[in-house]
């Protein structure tokens, strides 16, 4: 597998195999960030940091492991550390009024990723790793620090509370 090699290249200090790394992974990033913040700036920053953080802790990724998971722990720790750290105010910034945050992050702005993302951090943030991301709950559990059934519990109450903004909008489309 590709990160395995860059993995091996990384600890022996080839800048050009974290050059790879980053260019291949700075995308997916940055789109999973800004989804978890909603803020396109924050998200920026989570990124860098993020990509600090690996470089300096790579020598504590495990190989047995799957790497994805790890990153994207590093990755939703560093955007909570961000988002816990930024005042009231600045959180105004939504994802409705940063039009080219939603053309670069998703191929059309839906209903569905609206209501996504006006869950609270505790659902919002599980749905879009399991669905967008595509993490399996064992790893969404590793990546957040919780146990596998408390994160079952937030993907259950996660969709039931999209099923409910849903559907008075379908009974309207009926109409």
């Amino acid at each position: 597998m590709q990160q395995e090699k860059w993995v091996r290249k990384i600890r022996a200090g080839d800048q050009a195999a974290f050059r790879q790394f980053y260019e291949a992974y700075a995308g997916p990033a940055i789109r999973t960030a800004s989804a978890i913040t909603r803020n396109r700036e924050m998200a920026k920053d989570a990124v860098q940091e993020t990509f600090i953080r690996v470089y300096r802790q790579i020598g504590n990724y495990k190989p047995i492991l799957p790497f994805d998971p790890w990153f994207y722990r590093i990755l939703t720790n560093e955007c909570l550390r961000l988002m816990k750290k930024e005042s009231p105010l600045s959180n105004i910034e939504t994802l409705e009024n940063d039009s080219s945050l939603a053309e670069e992050s998703f191929d059309q702005l839906t209903e569905l990723y609206d209501i996504i993302q006006a869950l609270d951090d505790s659902h919002r943030i599980p749905l879009i790793l399991k669905y967008i991301k595509g993490f399996s709950e064992k790893e969404i559990a590793d990546i957040l620090g919780l146990n596998q059934n408390t994160v079952k519990s937030r993907l259950f109450k996660g969709r039931k509370r999209l099923k409910e903004q849903l559907e008075p909008t379908r009974e309207e489309d009926m109409s």
